[in-house]
């Protein structure tokens, strides 16, 4: 073979096939697979080249069968074969393949986590990629470290309902329950079932991150869920349609106008804009000129026709004109910042707001400048 040759003396491929001690055997093994890997073989070349693979991995040494795996566990150079012999070996042989090597098809990797053990479903649950046909497998078939580790890899694809037959079938288990709440996508259903079975940590995670039905947002918010709190103007403010959560909260009799002041307060414009458009039955894009675009008298125009209260325009007035008078500045913790000046701004101006509101926002200075201390301890 001309590529093993020409960097390998046949003192090389005797010594693999007739050394003295297995640590002999294991060099060369190590040798000729970094040159089988690099090397650009022709049929006949690769053909020779894998009875070599094939010779390493019949060895009776676990040192050399072990430099095979460690070597090619990422090529694909390795026969099939062979993969499914090293599969098969002890776990220090075939954990490092089953982990990484590309050689294994889908149905190879689903019969080895039904026939393989929890030890080898975890190293297939952690590969680099995995289709949706092996993490079915895996939450099907495999132990709770398995599932917990497959739910743990962004990089597996999972679908709607594999993510429900993992909850279903760990629903007891923390560690497999935050594994799921913590991927980085996940499906509005699951999160939503997972608010009522995770710890209280997973569950601030899971609203912080992850959307929710207004449906869902408003139970919590109303306490009709234990276990589980949510201030509505934080899901007012990371709803992904601000439109429809507005006319869900307008259904439920919740749009009010002390919510309204505090989304202002707290800096979620669109949304107050969707509230005002909800209330108002003016398009949002009319609404929008109405508060920004239209003089003095626009934002008192849509005010009244939303049947907002009188007695608090001024505070709605001074917090339209603090969110005017203010932008972004593109630094570190830019929103954290720019909502404890907003509130800064709109507490000091001339206003007739409620007791319970005044508290509300002064509470939320509160939590800001404690998340901010806390950041600045952890950099």
């Amino acid at each position: 073979m001309s590529v093993t040759r020409a960097a390998l003396t046949d003192i090389d491929l005797r010594t693999l096939l007739k050394g003295a001690t297995a640590d002999e055997r294991a060099v060369a093994a190590h040798k000729l697979c970094r040159i089988i890997d690099k090397g650009v073989l022709d049929e006949e070349e690769r053909a020779q080249a894998q009875e070599i693979l094939r010779v390493m991995a019949a060895d009776a040494a676990e040192l050399v069968r072990r430099a095979l795996a460690v070597t090619l566990k990422n090529s694909d150079v390795l026969p099939h074969d062979v993969a499914m012999r090293l599969a098969r070996d002890v776990e220090s042989i075939s954990l490092p393949v089953l982990n990484f090597s590309p050689v294994f098809t889908d149905d190879d990797l689903t019969e080895i986590v039904r026939l393989g053990g929890p030890v080898r479903q975890v190293a297939i649950a952690k590969r680099p990629k995995l289709s949706e046909k092996v993490t079915t497998a895996l939450v099907e078939l495999g132990s709770e470290s398995a599932v917990e580790a497959v739910c743990a890899n962004d990089n597996a694809t999972f679908s709607e309902r594999t993510l429900q037959s993992a909850i279903a079938r760990f629903e007891k288990s923390e560690r497999v329950l935050a594994a799921v709440a913590y991927r980085n996508v996940l499906p509005l259903s699951v999160t939503e079932r997972l608010i009522d079975l995770v710890s209280e940590q997973v569950r601030e995670h899971l609203l912080s991150h992850h959307a929710l039905s207004p449906e869902v947002a408003l139970q919590i918010a109303m306490g009709a869920k234990e276990r589980a709190t949510v201030d509505l103007v934080d899901q007012a403010g990371r709803a992904a349609d601000p439109k429809a959560f507005a006319g869900h909260l307008n259904k439920a009799g919740r749009l009010t106008p002390s919510l309204l002041l505090r989304v202002l307060a707290h800096g979620h414009m669109t949304f107050f804009e969707c509230g005002l458009a909800e209330l108002s039955g003016v398009p949002h894009h009319r609404t929008w000129l109405m508060i920004h675009d239209a003089g003095p008298l626009g934002l008192r125009a849509i005010y009244e026709r939303a049947g907002l209260p009188t007695r608090l325009f001024a505070a709605f007035r001074a917090g339209v004109d603090t969110w005017h008078s203010m932008e972004f500045d593109g630094g570190l913790r830019d929103k954290e910042r720019f909502q404890e000046r907003m509130l800064q701004r709109f507490l000091t101006q001339p206003q007739n707001t409620s007791r319970d509101d005044v508290d509300y926002l002064l509470d939320r200075m509160d939590r800001i400048s404690r998340q901010s201390r806390t950041a600045a301890d952890v950099a």
